[in-house]
């Protein structure tokens, strides 16, 4: 069953708190996409330009290790994924193929940055429910690597990710 744009992208968390005119504004400079089961909406290194936030259908979060795809996530109706390079601009961390047919809205950065020409605020909004999903997923990494480290009676400490407090 395919929900109304509007509703959809409201009751995304990345949506939260908007306005009915921002969500208009983000939604008319957005477009509707169909992609088929096995089809990726991009892949792992590819330029990040947009998030998408799925009608219909699933889909999921692959990284590539030794030739072989490790899945870190399904997404559903609801919800949204590609947002990490909307906020650090980097290439993307994870491939994302459709599990199933998928119905998605696709929100080009163009989007935000028209938004924060128009709306300080309301682009403020969204930038910071950006970072609160981004950090939400985090910390379901974080946990789920914790528990890896139980599970293997061991501890490592990545000298990458050491940081000054």
């Amino acid at each position: 069953m395919l929900i109304d744009q509007t509703e959809l992208i409201q009751q995304t968390p990345v949506c939260g708190g908007l306005r009915q005119e921002t969500l208009r504004l983000i939604l008319s400079q957005s477009e509707e996409q169909e992609v088929p089961a096995g089809e990726f909406f991009f892949r792992e290194g590819d330029a990040g330009d947009c998030l998408y936030v799925i009608r219909s259908g699933t889909a999921i979060v692959q990284r590539t290790w030794q030739g072989k795809a490790i899945v870190l996530a399904r997404v559903q109706p609801g919800d949204c994924f590609g947002e990490m390079s909307l906020i650090d601009l980097q290439r993307r961390f994870a491939g994302v193929k459709a599990e199933t047919d998928c119905s998605v809205i696709r929100v080009p950065y163009t989007a935000l940055m028209k938004l924060c020409q128009v709306d300080m605020e309301q682009y403020a909004m969204v930038m910071m429910n950006l970072g609160r999903e981004v950090s939400r997923r985090l910390r379901i990494a974080g946990e789920r690597l914790f528990r890896y480290q139980q599970e293997l009676g061991q501890q490592w400490f990545d000298e990458e990710l050491v940081f000054d407090a």
